[in-house]
């Protein structure tokens, strides 16, 4: 059975697997969902969240337990490095990554990019948490060119779909990018060379084009 990514397009968690299976060459189907709470996708995921996988296997949830499958599943092309101390390392990054800084930016997503509104309270109490986060994953993170090293990781797959929200939501909502201090920039030009990625951006830029 081919993988059954569900999901769409601009989900940067679904771009996250996506790019990820693209780099491992592994045959999938995309399937729209945008985190449906219909019995058969509860059935499949039972919180409704994006992406899951279907497999011959049966289902499987959660973008970072998905990564560790698709990486024991092929280890080749390698997302991980085999020391298992610069495995935890890159996982590392990933987690202040996505659990400290992406869910805290998060907070500022409605009013940024969805016309929604925030409290003056949550946009301050905001910016003070990214400031303290953002400074704590730039001691983790590398740009060496890549967000943990020399090789392209998973933790690439992480930076490339992340990386830029934070950026565009801090400057929308402060005026400011509370990533300046980082070549976030640069590093988006490098990922922006592999097929893979150019294919997701290409599919994102697809699905946020007007319908005619």
């Amino acid at each position: 059975m081919m993988i059954r990514l569900h999901g769409f397009a601009v989900s940067n968690y679904f771009n996250k697997v996506k790019v990820a299976l693209l780099e491992k060459g592994l045959p999938f189907e995309e399937v729209y969902n945008r985190a449906s709470k219909d019995p058969v996708t509860l059935a499949l995921s039972p919180l409704g969240k994006i992406p899951f996988i279907e497999t011959e296997r049966g289902p499987l949830s959660e973008s970072q337990v998905i990564m560790e499958y698709l990486e024991d599943l092929q280890p080749e092309p390698a997302l991980l490095p085999s020391d298992p101390w610069q495995r935890a390392k890159i996982r590392e990054v990933v987690v202040y990554l996505e659990t400290h800084v992406e869910l805290t930016a998060r907070r500022l997503y409605g009013k940024a990019f969805f016309g929604g509104t925030a409290t003056d309270e949550l946009i301050e109490q905001t910016r003070a948490d990214l400031v303290k986060v953002i400074d704590a994953f730039g001691k983790l993170a590398q740009f060496g060119p890549y967000l943990a090293g020399d090789r392209f990781s998973y933790a690439d797959c992480a930076g490339l779909v992340h990386l830029p929200l934070v950026s565009l939501a801090s400057k929308t909502i402060y005026g400011e990018d509370l990533m300046a201090a980082f070549p976030v920039r640069d590093y988006l030009k490098l990922l922006g060379e592999r097929a893979s990625v150019q294919r997701v951006n290409a599919d994102r830029k697809a699905a946020l084009a007007p319908k005619r």
